[in-house]
């Protein structure tokens, strides 16, 4: 993409509404425009970084074995009235009616619609486990919606929902799911530690929040800093396996790690004083096991082994797509901009033309253009009759992790300079060296 022909509205001034970082750099970067309170347009960086993320989620859900779907953003109120949460859920469900005045919603979460298409197909035990999961727009009409992204009534969110005959069965997914958002969350460059939380209104016993650690987090959150050294790296994990889902899920929640909803201080004082921590975090999702709390009311059946109809253990489980790229920016900025990860990066690589105009320079970033497109990246070509602060300002704010600089002085020399965004360091190299050393890098995380 040449930025000549893209659509990249950045401001040059902090908006007064935004009061944290991620929105302020959103709007900043041209990647957002409110539409009104909570509800965001998504430009085109803002979109195509989303794309990242949900490409990575569908990778892992993948990989997991999780079928994706896709249901309807309006429900009928009667299959909620059913399961008995119509009543209960509260002002965040928004409520309307249809021409023929029949009760609608616009989907705040899903339980009730999945259940509904899985009794309808699903008879026999021989057909689970199975898990069912779609990436979709939501809206929670939230009475203050603010910090941007971050806690918007609008959100794009995967929500994925198991069925399995046996509680044990059950657990299992919910296991297998805590290891799957591990991956996730570690390909996005986030740390996003799993913490004991509070199911509220979906409901069960067993559930786990993700949060990401941040100052402007929403949650206060305490731990052993010993989490903090944890990491699942390029380890291969059999998802059929019981034991090895199991042990990641003790490797993982072991220390102590809970948000304030569930936070037990004694069992908090137990951990050496040296590694206690309390701080603020993101929550990016969430897991939860509940049992057969929806497959009963709904009558979600199957035939057991024994040829008895028994109700099926069900869990759900989501990652809020949206909020991620807000918290991938809480957790990774400076003050001059955005710091993309490698893995989620709108464009590989920046190419700034310092001379633009110049025969040798626009020649040269030409070639250096054509060849990171050959090697299948993206990059993002400043090819604007701009002055050269402004090019890199503009590059900094929208955070590219790798920035190659071209100009008639290093040309004449045989060079240009490649500049990594997170440190800052600079150095010079052919073209076609530096056009090497940014493919090696992203060949490293793919």
């Amino acid at each position: 993409m040449r930025l000549s022909r893209y659509f990249l509205p950045v401001l040059k001034e902090n908006p007064s509404e935004a009061q944290i970082v991620s929105h302020r750099l959103m709007l900043r970067a041209g990647m957002i425009k409110q539409a009104s309170a909570g509800i965001y347009s998504w430009l085109p960086l803002g979109f195509k970084v989303l794309r990242k993320l949900e490409n990575i989620v569908h990778e892992e859900q993948a990989r997991a074995g999780h079928i994706a779907i896709q249901m309807p953003i309006i429900q009928s109120a009667d299959l909620w009235r059913e399961s008995g949460r119509y009543d209960d859920y509260g002002q965040e469900m928004l409520r309307m009616k249809d021409r023929h005045d029949r009760d609608m919603l616009f989907t705040p979460t899903a339980e009730e619609l999945v259940t509904d298409i899985f009794r309808g197909h699903v008879n026999s035990y021989k057909d689970l486990p199975l898990t069912l999961y779609q990436i979709q727009w939501k809206f929670r009409d939230e009475i203050r919606p603010r910090f941007g992204v971050m806690r918007g009534r609008e959100f794009y969110m995967k929500d994925g929902y198991n069925f399995d005959l046996t509680k044990e069965d059950a657990l299992h997914a919910y296991n297998r799911h805590l290891v799957s958002y591990l991956r996730t969350y570690e390909r996005m460059g986030l740390q996003a530690i799993p913490m004991r939380a509070d199911s509220g209104p979906i409901g069960g016993d067993d559930t786990h929040e993700f949060l990401v650690l941040a100052d402007t987090g929403e949650s206060e959150v305490f731990y052993d800093s010993a989490v903090t050294d944890l990491t699942f790296g390029d380890r291969e994990i059999d998802y059929d396996s019981h034991e090895q889902c199991q042990a990641i899920l003790e490797e993982f929640t072991s220390k102590y790690a809970r948000t304030d909803e569930t936070h037990d201080e004694a069992l908090f004082n137990q951990i050496p004083e040296e590694r206690r921590r309390v701080a603020r975090g993101i929550e990016v999702g969430q897991i939860f096991y509940f049992g057969t709390k929806y497959s009963e009311p709904l009558g979600a059946t199957v035939q057991g082994p024994d040829g008895k109809p028994v109700p099926v253990h069900m869990g759900s489980h989501g990652i809020g797509v949206s909020r991620l790229v807000g918290a991938i920016i809480e957790a990774s900025h400076d003050d001059k901009g955005i710091i993309w990860p490698e893995g989620v990066t709108p464009y590989h690589c920046g190419i700034v033309n310092l001379k633009q105009g110049d025969e040798e320079a626009d020649a040269a970033c030409d070639k250096i253009y054509n060849a990171l497109t050959a090697l299948g990246l993206e990059p993002l070509y400043d090819d604007r009759n701009e002055r050269a602060g402004g090019k890199f300002a503009t590059m900094d704010l929208i955070g590219l992790p790798w920035r190659i600089t071209v100009g008639p002085r290093g040309l004449k020399n045989g060079v240009v300079e490649l500049t990594c965004r997170r440190t800052g360091e600079s150095e010079e190299l052919s073209p076609e060296v530096a056009v090497t050393k940014v493919a090696e890098i992203y060949e490293q995380i793919a």
